[in-house]
């Protein structure tokens, strides 16, 4: 992993178990279902789950017989996916902190994977550097087999600027910036900075295209409640579905 520090690692250790307090973690079954069935993974396909945090996704998808890599740039969040896969004896779900943006440096994850998942602002979106999407879009890539399928949620652009009046949005970077306070299992609360980078369905088309996918659908969701849904701007995020090239 490289050196770089992400301001995501200092809120995950603060948050910890209590990540999985919060409301948006509670749709996971329906998520992982849904997807299940938009990409007739078989039992036993080979998944990586990117920006898994402390692996809900990748714990269900293991559940249901699949072989799943989750990779995260907080080690916090890495050793609770870990406790829990132990606690739970589900071998075929491994953990590696890996910030994404090191994924096209990641020889032995290249090309070993049917599918890809990468959700609720997976490292993608989590950056202020669009190009940083880019590099993290095209190490999924890398990852997947020829014609493996990714799906990712991204934060709607025009939810941000028509709902979220709580945050700035940013018109010129598209990035949306919260401060708000989150409070740990102890009660603790910290202060802190929130960055999501939003997307419209156009510019998701072509971050695509340039990170070597083929857009197969853009869904309208919101967690927990994911679906085909056409794109509007009334729900929170978009729900990707693409083939690698």
């Amino acid at each position: 992993m490289s050196g770089r520090d992400h301001w995501f690692e200092d809120l995950a250790s603060h948050l910890k178990d209590a990540y999985l307090r919060y409301s948006f973690t509670k749709g996971t079954v329906q998520e992982v279902e849904f997807i299940l069935e938009t990409t007739e993974a078989r039992i036993g396909s080979a998944f990586i789950d990117i920006g898994c945090g402390p692996g809900r996704h990748s714990l269900e998808l293991a559940r249901r017989g699949m072989h799943v890599t989750g990779v995260d740039v907080s080690q916090d969040f890495i050793d609770i996916a870990r406790r829990n896969s132990a606690a739970e004896s589900l071998d075929q779900a491994q953990f590696l902190r890996l910030d994404a943006r090191d994924l096209l440096d990641y020889e032995s994850l290249q090309g070993k994977f049917d599918f890809a998942v990468c959700l609720c602002q997976g490292a993608f979106g989590l950056m202020v550097d669009d190009q940083h999407d880019v590099r993290i879009l095209s190490g999924i890539r890398n990852t997947l087999k020829a014609d493996g399928l990714l799906v990712l949620s991204a934060f709607n652009a025009y939810f941000s600027v028509k709902h979220h009046a709580d945050a700035t949005f940013d018109a010129f970077s598209g990035v949306s910036h919260e401060t708000t306070e989150i409070r740990n299992e102890r009660g603790e609360v910290k202060r802190v900075d929130l960055w999501t980078g939003c997307y419209t369905p156009r510019e998701l088309r072509m971050v695509f295209n340039m990170a070597g996918f083929d857009i197969l659908r853009i869904s309208s969701v919101e967690p927990g409640q994911y679906s085909n849904a056409e794109c509007t701007t009334e729900l929170p995020e978009f729900l990707v579905v693409a083939k690698s090239r």
